[in-house]
Parts: structure tokens; sequence; C-alpha cells
């Protein structure tokens, strides 16, 4: 596959980096047989992701994260609104050989082995044999089953599972992945391991969209996210525009005597001697920030198609006392 099937847009000759995929106005209503709204996934979102960048796709359950997944892919098309995936429409056919895509849950076929499941996607991208052989070769290795690779998938744990189904997104070195849930199911090693393998792909020019819960993980990797609830992006851009604190500064100093902490409002005394390191401007955190985001839209009555946050422990969950209250009631 040559390079020369996608031009870069316009956009990149101002000095930012070209657009590899972009969602205008973004609309997708699913209807029952007769042709009736039974519920609209997303309300009108829409984003882009340059080359060389990792952009995250926050919400909770419902809110319309995989829907815009499977329009991206080609897998729904949109009720209104515009998907552009290098330029193209996501039915070209040459835009599937540049993607690559994990998806949240591993659908794997259980009687191929690890290497027999890798060549099979080899395959579906033509790629040449000796080529194929040398990236499973790779892939196996650098996601750490090349010990286990002839054992079929169906006995891999779900750990293990999701490391193929990684590999596979992978086999064709896709210009844009998609990861749904990446570190779902792995242990701190694994989900360490793909992290840095996410920027190291960053590092190469390589883009990545991202959809998780694992907001710590995102906040690690992302430089840009959008949060999704209702169907509606409710906020969106660089961790710095979203997680700084205008209100407040941090002040990072050599250590101070108490009397010096205890008047902190004021300049650094000169009798202390100590350098300043830095004056910095306070960043809350990602999941503070999405938690925050999300009540008030539930505050205001936004619609959503999923759940809304749960309430109190169910009451015969509660504790030891109330099962005893309960039971000597039952006598």
């Amino acid at each position: 596959m040559g390079e020369a099937w996608w031009e870069p847009p316009p956009q990149a000759a101002t000095g930012s980096m070209p657009v590899v995929l972009e969602c205008r106005e973004l609309v997708k209503v699913f209807r029952d047989f007769w042709l009736r709204e039974r519920v609209a996934a997303i309300r009108s979102v829409s984003f882009q992701v340059q080359r060389g960048e990792v952009f995250g796709l926050l919400g909770p359950n419902g809110s319309g994260k995989s829907t815009t997944i499977k329009l991206i892919l080609g897998l729904l098309f949109p009720s209104r609104g515009m998907v552009r995936v290098f330029g193209k429409p996501p039915s070209d056919v040459r835009v599937k050989a540049h993607l690559g895509y994990l998806p949240e849950e591993t659908h794997l076929y259980p009687f191929l082995s690890g290497r027999e499941t890798l060549e099979y996607y080899g395959r579906l991208f033509r790629l040449d044999k000796k080529v194929c052989h040398e990236r499973i070769d790779m892939l196996l290795d650098m996601v750490g089953l090349a010990a286990v690779a002839r054992r079929p998938v169906g006995e891999y744990s779900k750990g293990m599972q999701r490391r193929i189904g990684l590999a596979q997104a992978l086999i064709n070195d896709p210009d844009l992945l998609i990861l749904d849930e990446p570190t779902s199911g792995l242990d701190p090693v694994g989900t360490r391991h793909v992290k840095d393998l996410i920027l190291e792909l960053r590092k190469r020019g390589k883009s990545v969209l991202i959809s998780s819960h694992m907001l710590a993980d995102l906040e690690e990797l992302c430089t840009r996210v959008a949060i999704l609830y209702g169907g509606r992006i409710r906020k969106q851009g660089t961790l710095d525009e979203l997680l700084t604190d205008p209100a407040s500064v941090y002040l990072r100093t050599e250590p101070l005597s108490a009397p010096t902490l205890r008047k902190i409002d004021e300049l650094v005394r000169a009798e202390e001697g100590k350098k300043c390191h830095g004056v910095e401007p306070v960043r809350t955190r990602l999941e503070t920030l999405f938690l925050r985001i999300i009540a008030e839209a539930e505050e205001e009555g936004a619609e959503t198609a999923g759940a809304l946050e749960g309430s109190r422990t169910a009451r015969f969950l509660a504790s030891e006392g109330a099962a005893r209250a309960r039971d000597g009631n039952a006598g």
C-alpha cells in the first residue's frame, strides 16, 4: 500500500497537523419497525483527530461512545452529519487498510491458535506471506504470547485475549488505531505495556482514538479529550485547557520553616534564603472533571439512553445489622 492514496488536507499547510479523522454534526437515531424514533444515540457530535495525536473519548455507559466508533468504522450509517477518515467516507475500502481496531469485547475464533489468529488477519489485509510471518513473530513477542502462540485462543485468559486482540489491531501497521477499553482485563504490567506502546505509536506519528473508563490512563496518554453525556459532547479540549484551575496557583519551593508556611499568602521571605522552583496553575484530576460534568448534566435533566448514577446500596446488602433485623422480622 502506497501513501499516494491520501493527500493531507489543506489546513496542514498552515502549520497544523493533517486531520486523519473528522466527525461533523453527527446524529444517529435508531428507529423501530414502524420507523418511529426509538432512541437518539448521538446528537450533533463534532470533533477531529490529527496525525500523531492520542484523542480520548469519555462518557458513562450509554453516552454514545460505541455508536460513534461504529460510525467511524462504517458499521453504522449516520442519520445526519458527516464522517471522514483520511479525507474519505468510512465506506471507502482504501480506508480499511490503514485502520486498526480493538473492540471492547474481544471476539476471536476460539479454535484458532494465537498465531493462526494473526495469520487470519494478515490474510484479510493481503500482506505478503514473508512480511506477515515476520510481523506475527514480532507482535507475539511484543504482547508476551510467544510461548503460548500455538494454544487455542479459547484457552486464553481474558487478559491474554486482550493482548492477542491488540496484536491483530496492529498487524497492518495502521495509521489510525481505534481502541475501545484497551486495558480491560489486563494486569498492571500489561496495562503499563499498552500505555508505553500507545506513547511509542504517537512518537511515530500514528493517531490513536481511545474510548475508555480508565480516566487515570487517559490523563497520562491523551493530548485531547471529549466528554460525552446523552449523546452530546459536554466538554472538549486539551487536558491543560480542561484541567487547569485558573482560580489557584501551585507554589513549589525548597523546604520552608513553620513560620513561613503560616504566612504562605505573603511573598517568600528573603531571610529564608530559599529558591522558588516555579509557580504553576493548579490542575484538577480528570476523574474529578468527568464526574462534575456528568453531575451537572443530570441536574440539568439532560436526556440519556444510558444508565443514571446509582443510588445508595441496596438495603439487603447494606450491613450485617440490617440483615439481622430483616431476619428477625421474618421470624
